[in-house]
């Protein structure tokens, strides 16, 4: 593998980001939409493999002392290769002064774990597609 790092948005294939998304099992949305998000993001990811897009993650911020990272995803045939690993340095150095939320897909606590991410215990969330959510293990 060739892994080349990029932080701009330049050249992304915005459907391989929903595609991505959706084959990890994550939420996805048009295209477009995800276009205007990492473009109005404080920091962006993006992982390549000979010019194919692997994975990605943003984070959004004040820039002062509140971030939020979402959207981290690996295309599954490329998990288990440490680049969930690259993704969340990444991103960390951008925001690090920054206290950092995130929300992960049920399951997958654990990765964020290793990162020193810990559960909270005041978490809410207000989902325009609450049943859905629900239904996925997010709320209760």
């Amino acid at each position: 593998m060739q892994l080349i790092v990029k932080n701009d948005c330049s050249g992304v294939e915005w459907e391989a980001v929903a595609a991505t998304l959706q084959l990890a099992g994550m939420a996805f949305h048009d295209p477009d939409k995800h276009r205007r998000a990492f473009e109005a993001s404080y920091a962006v990811v993006f992982l390549y493999d000979s010019g194919k897009l692997i994975g990605f993650g943003r984070a959004i911020s004040d820039g002062e002392y509140q971030a939020a990272i979402y959207d981290c995803a690996v295309t599954p045939s490329y998990q288990g290769k440490g680049l969930g690993r690259v993704i969340m340095e990444n991103l960390h150095a951008g925001i690090a002064h920054c206290n950092i939320i995130l929300y992960a897909s049920p399951g997958k606590e654990g990765f964020y774990e290793k990162y020193h991410f810990r559960r909270m215990k005041t978490g809410m969330a207000l989902f325009t597609d609450r049943d859905a959510k629900k239904e996925k293990g997010f709320t209760e």
